[in-house]
């Protein structure tokens, strides 16, 4: 067994984990959201594939939302809740860093260099993904604070910025997991 994928294996694998779960938001887990509002005493959690009492399909409407003055006039807002398919998008490539790290842990160079090769393209897009969350939800925020209504963000803002951490962590630990020992052992023969 290569110790050396060890580390890397560990941090894709929580990012994964992390990734998944903000995947899974509102509308599917209420209890995981990017933005929490209370609207008409209504609580409503905005997730990757839609808003509380809204159907799950990618790209959502926010501006449909019952509020005093209407809330959006936009639709490239509108459009950057279709960019939310990065979530899975991240999950995936975390996943198949997972599943190479596997092959790198038992033994195998290849399987550590497609896992640091997968973790950095996981890596990217998570980042990305989470500034467009915070660029999103952020905006939306402040036009429902600018009416009067409550918003704060949710913690699934936070299990990506986690997720992301964790992917940083696992690109460098697999790059420099690439290097490690991966000769088997043979026992002395007489």
């Amino acid at each position: 067994m290569a110790l050396s994928a060890g580390p890397g294996l560990f941090f894709c694998f929580a990012a994964l984990v992390l990734l998944v779960f903000a995947t899974v938001s509102a509308p599917i887990w209420e209890s995981i959201s990017f933005l929490n509002t209370n609207i008409g005493g209504r609580e409503i959690h905005f997730g990757v594939f839609g808003y509380t009492g809204s159907a799950r399909h990618l790209g959502y409407p926010i501006n449909q939302l019952n509020t005093r003055n209407g809330l959006f006039n936009s639709t490239v807002i509108h459009n950057l809740t279709y960019v939310l398919v990065l979530h899975p998008i991240a999950a995936g490539f975390a996943f198949i860093a997972v599943i190479f790290g596997f092959c790198g842990a038992a033994s195998h160079r290849v399987g550590t260099i497609i896992m640091s090769v997968a973790a950095a393209l996981a890596t990217i897009i998570t980042l990305v993904v989470w500034v467009i969350d915070m660029v999103l939800f952020g905006i939306t925020r402040n036009k429902l604070r600018d009416q009067g209504y409550p918003a704060q963000y949710g913690n699934a803002n936070w299990l990506v910025l986690g997720a992301f951490i964790a992917l940083l962590l696992g690109t460098c630990t697999s790059f420099f997991g690439i290097f490690g020992s991966y000769r088997t052992k043979r026992a002395n023969r007489y």
